[in-house]
C-alpha cells in the first residue's frame, strides 16, 4: 500500500483585513451603491413574503392545477415575482428605506 500525505490546513484562523483606505469619493460611491442594493432587497423580501401570505390558501388541488409541485415551489414564486416588481420600480419602499439609511450614514 502507498503512503499519501494531505495538505496541511491552517489552524488559527484568519480574520479579514480592512482594505487600504480609499480615496473619499470612492467610498462614498460605494457605501451609496451598497445602500441602494441593501434596499432593494430589503423591499423584495417584503413583498416575497407579503406575496407569500396572499398565495398561502390558493387552492393547488384541482384539475388543471399545479398540484403538489406547485405546492412545494410556491415560495421560489413568490421570491421571483417580488424580485421582478422590485426590477420594474417597486413599490416605493426601498426608495424611503435609502432614504433613510443614508441619512443615518450622513449621506443624505
Amino acid at each position: 500500500m502507498g503512503t499519501f500525505s494531505l495538505p496541511s490546513i491552517a489552524t488559527t484562523p484568519t480574520l479579514p483585513q480592512p482594505a487600504a483606505p480609499a480615496a473619499a469619493g470612492g467610498d462614498e460611491h460605494a457605501k451609496r451603491a451598497g445602500i441602494a442594493k441593501a434596499a432593494k432587497d430589503f423591499e423584495a423580501s417584503f413583498l416575497s413574503v407579503m406575496l407569500g401570505e396572499m398565495f398561502k390558501d390558493v387552492n393547488t388541488k384541482g384539475s388543471f392545477n399545479g398540484g403538489a409541485g406547485e405546492e412545494a415551489f410556491k415560495s421560489f414564486m413568490s421570491d421571483a415575482m417580488a424580485r421582478q416588481v422590485v426590477r420594474s420600480g417597486g413599490v416605493g419602499l426601498a426608495a424611503t428605506v435609502q432614504k433613510e439609511m443614508l441619512k443615518l450614514q450622513g449621506l443624505s
